[in-house]
């Protein structure tokens, strides 16, 4: 198995099942309804619909990397806005990330490995110069602990009584 095969692996685990630190991305999100998603029943966190779509816009920027150069991604295009407020806006904010998701797996089977250990183009200047290795299993630990994060809110939630 190639390289590219086995991250691509890890990062379908993390998101769809099979991952050895708990629940997957889509476990964690499976029943969780569009009020459940906005609720906030921890002061000061991100609700569950924030963390998806903070997610999506990490997994399609990390695909972006793979051909061009990092941009940074602060404010709103790293936290992007809910909008919307109903099941069906709800259900397009999943179905992106897992469609951003499908879209970073193809990405990284198509990536030649030999550029594994290059530093992605523009983040020299974040002192890190992460390589693109580092940068896509950077990614599969990122959704790891938001999945964590998600898992914790569902609780927060039915402990505060529903969604409100």
């Amino acid at each position: 198995m190639s390289e590219m095969v086995r991250i691509a692996n890890q990062l379908e685990r993390v998101s769809h099942g099979g991952a050895w630190h708990g629940p997957a991305i889509q476990e964690a999100l499976g029943g969780v309804s569009a009020d459940e998603a906005r609720a906030r029943p921890i002061v000061g966190a991100h609700s569950i619909w924030e963390i998806v779509l903070h997610m999506t816009a990490w997994a399609n920027e990390v695909e972006r990397r793979l051909w061009q150069n990092a941009r940074p991604l602060t404010g709103e295009a790293d936290w992007p806005r809910v909008s919307g407020e109903n099941e069906e806006a709800w259900s397009g904010a999943k179905s992106a990330l897992t469609d951003a998701h499908r879209r970073l797996r193809l990405a990284i089977r198509e990536f030649p490995p030999s550029r594994l250990d290059e530093s992605v183009k523009g983040t020299e200047d974040d002192g890190q110069g992460n390589s693109f290795y580092v940068m896509l299993h950077g990614l599969a630990q990122h959704d790891a602990y938001h999945a964590g994060q998600i898992a914790i809110l569902r609780r927060a939630v039915a402990a505060s009584g529903g969604a409100g």
